[in-house]
């Protein structure tokens, strides 16, 4: 069984090209599986039918595995089950008559413009480090860049001259997004004043955003810098880096922005995913409703 696990694994890599990150994700899920179907003396992916998978699911319910851990893990076997039929490795797929109820669905942490504003503010930018910490939130703000693609940024993804950057997503996927003027010369002021002088005694390096040691930034580092600045911005929200993402994505649809096209800066493989930051939207927009008309 293990071993049509790490064909399927190859499979993600180089067919589907998913990150590592998600192709581990995958192997867990399907480990936990093989490991409940070899205690039920199933020892072939063959011998599972529905009933089985209800089982397992089930397994998972009584051990308190939250929905959305066991939403991934059907998701997981939909497509592994798939993949073994295509590759003529199973005769029936016991996943097509699988399904579970849909919980509610959470409404991601989303930050006001004035509490963006308040943390734009809070880098000291007569320190070099302030330079650099007010182009990564203009930056993170600006684009709805993950955190990780934010980290893995290079030089030649930069595109000034015409406005644009181009980092890579998942599954190493590039996308073009417009970088806005301010972010823009945040940037720029970064990249002369502080990231140029500070690699005059130091290997030379084309990652963008380098920490003290002139090193690429961590997502740690990311985190670090985001809770360390929500604090002193005086932000009660639970905030992270994909936070600013969540934001920009609210903030452009709030100003009229076409779904479609949010999807494309999110870099959003399907339409259904961005469709949650029109319910924030619209959550906003009855608070507004409350909040300012006197007959409300």
């Amino acid at each position: 069984m293990q071993q049509v696990i790490t064909d399927f694994s190859q499979f993600l890599l180089v067919e589907r090209g998913l990150s590592n990150n998600t192709i581990q994700s995958y192997q867990n899920d399907l480990k936990k599986a093989a490991q409940y179907l070899q205690s039920q003396q199933i020892n072939d992916w063959n011998d599972v039918d529905r009933y089985t998978i209800l089982n397992f699911l089930a397994h998972l319910t009584n051990l308190g595995q939250s929905r959305t851990t066991i939403g991934r893990q059907v998701s997981c076997l939909r497509q592994f089950y798939q993949y073994l039929l295509r590759q003529h490795r199973v005769d029936d797929d016991p996943m097509a008559l699988v399904t579970i109820p849909k919980g509610p669905r959470h409404l991601p942490t989303v930050l006001t413009q004035e509490e963006v504003r308040a943390m734009l503010a809070v880098p000291d930018v007569n320190k070099k480090m302030g330079i650099r910490d007010r182009a990564i939130l203009e930056v993170m703000y600006a684009t709805g860049m993950r955190v990780s693609e934010l980290t893995g940024l290079r030089l030649n993804d930069l595109h000034l001259d015409v406005h644009l950057v181009q980092p890579r997503g998942k599954g190493d996927k590039e996308r073009i997004i417009p970088i806005g003027e301010v972010a823009e010369e945040w940037l720029k002021r970064y990249l002369t004043e502080v990231r140029a002088p500070q690699l005059a005694n130091h290997p030379e390096t084309d990652y963008v955003f380098l920490n003290a040691r002139a090193h690429p930034l961590t997502r740690q580092g990311i985190w670090q810098l985001i809770k360390k600045t929500t604090q002193a911005a005086h932000i009660k929200k639970d905030v992270t880096p994909h936070t600013l993402r969540h934001s920009f994505a609210t903030h452009l649809l709030e100003n009229g922005a076409d779904l479609r096209v949010v999807q494309e800066l999110l870099g959003h493989s399907d339409i259904t995913t961005t469709q949650i930051y029109t319910h924030v939207s619209q959550k906003r927009l009855l608070s507004v409703y409350k909040d300012t008309h006197p007959r409300a």
